[in-house]
């Protein structure tokens, strides 16, 4: 069986780039089930905080929010049918119509069932409640639950706001993306859809990079992701890096700009930081290794990029993501600020923000290329890289009207000791 999911099956099952919320496991299929899954099904295509909904996996029991292995599978049953079964119920059950993705798989020689639940187009939606009435569902934490009072009038004022970066383009066509830059995607995130035998207009499809509007449109995500040159489409959409000679900003040293598809920005960003940012080697007294100081921890500033990137707006203000490099500073700066309803004290305290993400696709490919982190867990990475360095804790701000979005990392004070040389030890 030729696997057609455009993830690494690995990834999803054990939850490695996808969220445990967004992930559950049903042992086989039969009419209990199937109501369950319905319902199931709903919640994630209403993806109420712009996760990009989730995936059900039929197949594989559950046990403490994982997967029981070895899988139990559905060899015992006809897998085609099931498929068939999905689709008819959907069509009956789930209000307006809604089908999830569906793709047979083979994990540790047993065949499952993965059904991708992407957040729909047409939201929101509504399925049979427990007493038969139709209800919304939305998910909470890793339960199904039905939308009642504030959850609900958060389900009715964000239906109508479809993330900028999941809208179908207005300006861009299906050849405007690049078949190599897609296929090197799968091939990075060990997708079996990378090798697969089928147009590239159907691998389109299955990653969803495009909606059906008078024949094919690409979604803007596809020209961000899968075009060499998304600044034809998105003003500024580019990092640019500025280097200070003094701690005030007043001389100027050098200035790039970063270009191209956006993980192709953040490979060519880091690359350069990491050249011109250097290490000091120490020699240590009866040690074999020398110590290595770096300025600023790579987990740090990459952690600090990938986030500008993932959480900036491409629709206003026509801003690129900036890092400006002073001799005692980096600070990354992207716009505007954070959505309403992060406060600064989620940021400092490392807590998972209740808000609705900004770019909910571009967050799944970066999470799926293994760059950004898991919801929530990004800032408490910053810190715990600066830690390890050594370095002054990393700090995160924003004004008042949140125009802005400002990580600063402290230079490591035991760099520049050493780089002052001996006498500043």
């Amino acid at each position: 069986m030729e696997s057609q999911l455009p993830i690494n099956l690995e990834d999803v099952v054990y939850h490695r780039v996808v969220e445990k919320q967004r992930i559950e496991y049903k042992a086989t299929w039969n009419k209990e089930i199937s109501e369950a899954v319905m319902r199931s099904i709903c919640a994630f295509a209403n993806d109420l905080f712009n996760m990009n909904g989730g995936y059900i996996i039929l197949g594989l029991e559950e046990e403490n929010g994982g997967p029981v292995l070895p899988p139990r599978g559905l060899d015992d049953l006809d897998i085609d049918r099931i498929q068939r079964e999905i689709t008819g119920e959907c069509k009956r059950s789930i209000f307006p119509e809604y089908l999830p993705m569906m793709f047979p798989e083979i994990l540790d020689g047993k065949t499952i069932l993965v059904l991708w639940v992407p957040a729909g187009d047409t939201k929101p939606y509504q399925a049979p409640g427990r007493t038969g009435s139709r209800t919304f569902w939305i998910r909470s934490g890793s339960s199904t639950i039905e939308a009642t009072g504030d959850l609900l009038r958060q389900l009715m004022e964000q239906a109508a706001k479809t993330p900028f970066d999941d809208r179908r383009s207005l300006e861009g066509r299906i050849d405007d993306i690049s078949p190599g830059l897609v296929r090197r995607f799968l091939a990075d995130v060990g997708s079996g859809l990378a090798d697969a035998d089928i147009d590239n207009r159907e691998v389109y499809r299955k990653l969803r990079l495009v909606v059906p509007v008078n024949g094919e449109v690409p979604r803007n995500v596809a020209l961000m992701f899968f075009n060499n040159d998304p600044e034809r489409f998105f003003r500024y959409a580019r990092i640019e890096v500025v280097q200070f000679r003094d701690e005030r900003g007043g001389d100027l040293l050098d200035e790039r700009d970063f270009s191209g598809s956006l993980p192709d920005q953040i490979a060519s960003c880091l690359k350069y930081l990491k050249g011109i940012c250097g290490v000091l080697i120490r020699k240590v007294p009866d040690q074999a290794e020398a110590e290595h100081i770096f300025p600023y921890p790579y987990g740090a500033m990459e952690e600090g990029i990938v986030n500008a990137v993932y959480h900036r707006s491409y629709e206003y203000p026509p801003e690129p993501v900036k890092v400006y490099l002073y001799p005692n500073r980096m600070e990354i700066i992207s716009y505007p600020g954070p959505v309403a309803g992060v406060r600064l004290e989620h940021l400092q305290q490392g807590l998972i923000s209740p808000a609705p993400a900004r770019n909910r696709r571009i967050g799944e490919f970066l999470k799926d290329l293994h760059l950004a982190e898991a919801r929530g867990t990004g800032i408490p990475k910053i810190q715990n890289k600066m830690q390890e360095n050594g370095s002054p804790q990393a700090i995160f701000d924003f004004d008042e009207d949140r125009t802005y979005f400002r990580v600063i990392l402290p230079i490591s004070p035991r760099y520049l000791a050493l780089q002052a040389g001996p006498n500043s030890q």
